[in-house]
């Protein structure tokens, strides 16, 4: 995530960045648990929103989103009736189509309710949903989804060990798409 942040920051993004409690709770304790339910999950980036858009700024539009988990919450958020009118759409990094090994349990139904853009940057290797099974369920038909993908990476965007690009670089990509989708959603 630090990398990511450095890369929005390069691309002239400015982040902020929140924990869910489950996750808040892991890094006090070093103990490994499963994450909140999901309405916990909803109300706690609900809050983050409200945070974000009682701080003062400088008009830019506000974008939500998040690493996996994170970024299936924002699609949720977006996917509301009342959300609020400033959201200007979502950014996910690495979306959990499925579970891995469990390509019939898709977590993409609220997707037609989408209110806002919806930009899916998808390591080509990523567990949780793998370039041809994202494509053969038609999830880049979807009218406000959009995909972008990271060859040769997974889930954390990390590339095969005979790719040219590094680590880094295919974040920095996903920075690079994330900043290009949000001046064009201005």
């Amino acid at each position: 995530m630090e990398t990511l942040v450095s890369g929005l920051a390069e691309e002239g993004v400015a982040t902020l960045r929140f924990e869910f409690p489950y996750m808040e709770k892991r890094r006090q304790d070093g103990r490994k648990r499963p994450p909140d339910r999901q309405s916990v999950l909803l109300n706690w980036f609900r809050e983050a929103i409200a945070t974000a858009l009682a701080e003062p700024g400088d008009g830019s539009p506000l974008f939500i989103g998040g690493k996996s988990m994170g970024g299936r919450m924002a699609s949720h958020i977006i996917a509301e009736a009342d959300l609020p009118s400033d959201v200007r759409g979502a950014v996910c990094f690495g979306y959990p189509f499925h579970p891995p090994g469990r390509p019939e349990r898709w977590r993409t139904s609220h997707f037609r309710d989408l209110q806002r853009p919806l930009q899916i940057i998808q390591g080509t290797r990523d567990p949780f949903g793998r370039k041809p099974e994202v494509e053969a369920q038609g999830v880049d038909s979807e009218t406000n989804v959009r995909l972008s993908w990271l060859e040769g990476g997974d889930h954390d965007y990390r590339p095969l060990a005979r790719q040219p690009e590094t680590h880094d670089e295919l974040i920095r990509q996903a920075a690079g798409v994330a900043a290009g989708y949000m001046r064009r959603g201005k």
